[in-house]
């Protein structure tokens, strides 16, 4: 049947793009529906900083009179004013198992990009790489940890038939308590401490909670300066997100290393409610869904977590930062009941962290890839 591509404009559309998801993975055991009103929220310009400087535009595809993909279509803004390179982004990619559909759906983005005087394309972003970014493409068998894409393994092909090709892959790492190496985690931990008695690790303080997630992006942004893709978050960006994630931080995960008093270094860790997010119908929290989530937390459902996010200041990465904010996290977390972690993702590129997590016992558990195709060389 022929493949029609229209552009989101009415409420009705908005909705039609909003819901595709939960029906095109209603028989993948391991997809976890994301809340349908976060996502909601991330599309919306009055909710979302993103949009202070960046565009989205939407797509549908139908087929029969049936919705059978979506797409959006992204120029960041603060990507183009640190880069330069001409690249748009595409994000919010779902497709049917058809080839004809993904092509379509491709096309439209890669059309409205066009039409913005960009130069190429990279994906998937949803909507950045700060928030859902990159595509799945080895690890299916479990779910995915907060705030990680999933998706089938056919999209990985078609975006390579389309003439996308592989810019960065993303690991990540799966640590269980049975399997870590704690004698040399601890004995990692002293030498660190030992050789600077200047560095301490404490948790967030809720009370100045503003004044620390000020603190930790400010790192951030220049510990990720140099990384790949990295763009820095604004201000605007740093606060919505911490309100976000407000209600499910827990302060003894999240966690600064100070030299002298002085933040050079965080991790941030979350439990990993996916756990209980599957257990949603169709991402919704009422009337049934809240009951279900709080029964699992209560229940003790969750006994992971993911790090999420870590940055340490250049002056002080040959120090062993990292290592004792990982050796912290994991040491708070079983005091919690955690019994695993997932530390993601880990750019292929970051051999020293790749390096020191197979050493601490931790295993490469999932694979992502972000893509990238230049306009000029589509046949």
């Amino acid at each position: 049947m022929p493949v029609t591509v229209r552009r989101v404009r009415s409420s009705a559309d908005r909705r039609a793009f909003l819901d595709f998801p939960y029906a095109h993975y209603q028989d993948a055991p391991h997809f976890v529906p994301p809340l349908r009103m976060d996502q909601a929220n991330v599309l919306n310009p009055k909710k979302n900083p993103f949009f202070e400087h960046g565009e989205i535009e939407l797509f549908l595809a139908e087929q029969n009179g049936r919705t059978v993909g979506r797409i959006a279509a992204i120029v960041n803004g603060k990507h183009l004013e640190k880069y330069a390179d001409g690249n748009g982004f595409f994000g919010f990619f779902e497709t049917i198992e058809d080839y004809d559909v993904a092509e379509a759906l491709l096309d439209a983005a890669s059309d409205w990009l066009r039409g913005k005087g960009l130069t190429g394309v990279r994906g998937p972003t949803n909507p950045t790489m700060n928030d859902v970014a990159g595509l799945l493409v080895d690890g299916y068998h479990r779910p995915p940890s907060i705030l990680l894409p999933y998706n089938f393994p056919f999209y990985e092909d078609y975006l390579a038939r389309y003439g996308f090709s592989r810019a960065m892959t993303m690991w990540a790492f799966y640590v269980h308590e049975a399997y870590i190496n704690d004698s040399r985690m601890a004995r990692g931990a002293q030498i660190v401490q030992r050789r600077n008695p200047g560095l301490t690790v404490r948790s967030l303080d809720m009370k100045r909670f503003d004044e620390d997630i000020a603190a930790a992006m400010d790192i951030y942004n220049v510990a990720w300066a140099e990384n790949w893709g990295h763009v820095p978050y604004t201000e605007h960006e740093a606060l919505h997100l911490a309100k976000e994630l407000k209600p499910v931080i827990e302060p003894d995960l999240f966690l600064f290393a100070e030299m002298d008093g002085r933040p050079v270094a965080f991790s941030a860790s979350l439990p990993n409610l996916n756990r209980a997010l599957k257990k949603l119908p169709r991402g919704r929290l009422l009337p049934t869904g809240l009951p279900k989530l709080l029964a699992t937390i209560k229940a003790g459902g969750i006994y992971e977590i993911r790090m999420a996010l870590m940055g340490v200041l250049p002056d002080f990465r040959h120090l062993g930062t990292d290592a004792l904010l990982i050796h912290q996290t994991i040491v708070n977390g079983r005091l919690k009941g955690y019994e695993a972690a997932e530390l993601s993702w880990v750019l292929d590129v970051n051999k020293p962290l790749v390096n020191s997590l197979e050493k601490l016992g931790c295993a490469r558990d999932k694979e992502y890839a972000m893509f990238e195709m230049d306009f000029g060389a589509k046949g």
